[in-house]
């Protein structure tokens, strides 16, 4: 489990699904109503304010990703005491209430690969041209390269074998789409992975 903060109010948690099957817990269940996923995020809201002085006492906005083969990305945003409905002075009460949240669900089938290093990024790129075409959008962030392809993309046949291909070069990523387009650098926006081809060389080249 990797937690971020992204503003004051808002922090980014990434689950494997390592995390979530240590907790009996199946991907699926995040859509439930169950004991088990409101410990979890109770167990997410402790490490966050351990490690973050991040306070979720109050009304809370839960957009939950679910990528594939790389696990969920719970993006949580604090919102403000609604003291017309509790009343100044009532902010115990709504502690109580553990927490008050209004939880969004998508599922992404989009793939979302970061490299540290740019040669690397050259080297997959050249290892995917046959596997992918006209494929792939290239985002700068936090000192890292991120590929972005879309489902539509990838073959269907060959989804498997280009996970495992950019698992070998990079990691699967838990920064969303709308994180990179808000804070990052959009480097190609369009046919990334044959445009890295064209003008980059391989090392062993």
């Amino acid at each position: 489990m990797k937690i971020e903060r992204l503003s004051h109010d808002k922090i980014r948690i990434f689950l494997t699904f390592d995390d979530l099957s240590e907790r009996g817990i199946q991907k699926e269940d995040m859509w439930q109503e169950e004991p088990k996923v409101h410990e979890l995020f109770t167990e997410m809201m402790d490490q966050a304010y351990t490690e973050l002085g991040f306070d979720a006492t109050g009304p809370l906005a839960v957009e939950v990703f679910a990528l594939p083969a790389q696990g969920m990305v719970v993006i949580v945003t604090r919102g403000k005491y609604d003291r017309e409905r509790y009343g100044a002075g009532h902010e115990d009460d709504i502690a109580d209430e553990i927490y008050e949240m209004e939880v969004t669900l998508e599922q992404s089938d989009s793939v979302m690969y970061t490299f540290k290093d740019f040669e690397v990024l050259i080297e997959a790129a050249h290892m995917l041209r046959n596997k992918v075409t006209g494929a792939g959008r290239l985002y700068h962030y936090q000192d890292k390269w991120f590929l972005h392809l879309e489902p539509d993309e990838v073959d269907t046949e060959q989804h498997g074998a280009l996970i495992a291909l950019l698992a070998e070069f990079g990691e699967g990523s838990s920064v969303t789409t709308a994180v990179l387009q808000e804070y990052g650098k959009l480097v190609m926006a369009e046919n990334a992975v044959a445009t890295i081809c064209e003008h980059f060389k391989r090392h062993d080249a």
